[in-house]
């Protein structure tokens, strides 16, 4: 099992999440966060930090979400690795709870 970023973070990028994971597993892309399911040791400190609820168990991903399991795992290899808090993107707030932001995902 790991857990996964879901749509939820497009163009959000809260970083609260990254801080309190001991494998720095998570990693960072322009406008999304991901992480590396080889990394995450399913320690479930990530998923109640992210104050946008778009960390999930792969168990609890819907079928519409289970896209973001392989999302996931593809970008982390391409994309650097983040442990420190960093400010969200500047329109956070504006973009979280949309749905349909997968097109919006910049690689």
């Amino acid at each position: 099992m790991t857990f996964v970023v879901t749509e939820n973070c497009i163009k959000c990028k809260y970083t609260d999440c990254v801080e309190v994971c001991p494998v720095d597993c998570f990693h960072e892309g322009p406008n999304f966060l991901v992480i590396d399911p080889d990394e995450c040791i399913d320690c479930t400190l990530c998923e109640p930090e992210c104050p946008i609820e778009a960390i999930k168990s792969e168990d609890d991903l819907t079928k519409d979400e289970m896209q973001y399991l392989e999302l996931n795992a593809e970008l982390s290899r391409d994309w650097p690795v983040i442990n420190e808090s960093k400010d969200p993107l500047p329109d956070a707030d504006e973009w979280k709870d949309k749905e349909g932001k997968l097109d919006l995902l910049e690689r």
